[in-house]
């Protein structure tokens, strides 16, 4: 079972978790499994059934964009991270 790293902006759809367990080979099978038992998290990291352009996905502190996307393997000992990009401020 693999490790899912969220940050604090996402917290409240895992009940507060800093990690969450979850299974699969892949990004896309370990994400089906965090959406099963945590639906309100798809809603705030998917757009239209694909994952938010504005949310990177990491494995291992490896980007999965530079590897093989939601196709990236995933072993029971590695820790993928969910990491919304932030924007905003003041002048």
């Amino acid at each position: 079972m693999s490790t899912v790293r969220i940050p604090p902006v996402l917290r409240e759809t895992v009940g507060g978790a800093r990690t969450v367990d979850a299974v699969g080979a892949t990004v896309a099978a370990v994400l089906d499994d965090l959406f099963a038992r945590h639906p309100a998290l798809r809603d705030r990291v998917t757009d239209e059934g694909q994952l938010s352009r504005f949310v990177n996905v990491y494995v291992n502190d490896r980007d999965v964009r530079y590897r093989e996307g939601l196709d990236t393997p995933v072993g029971p000992d590695d820790t993928v991270i969910l990491l919304p990009a932030m924007a905003g401020g003041s002048r």
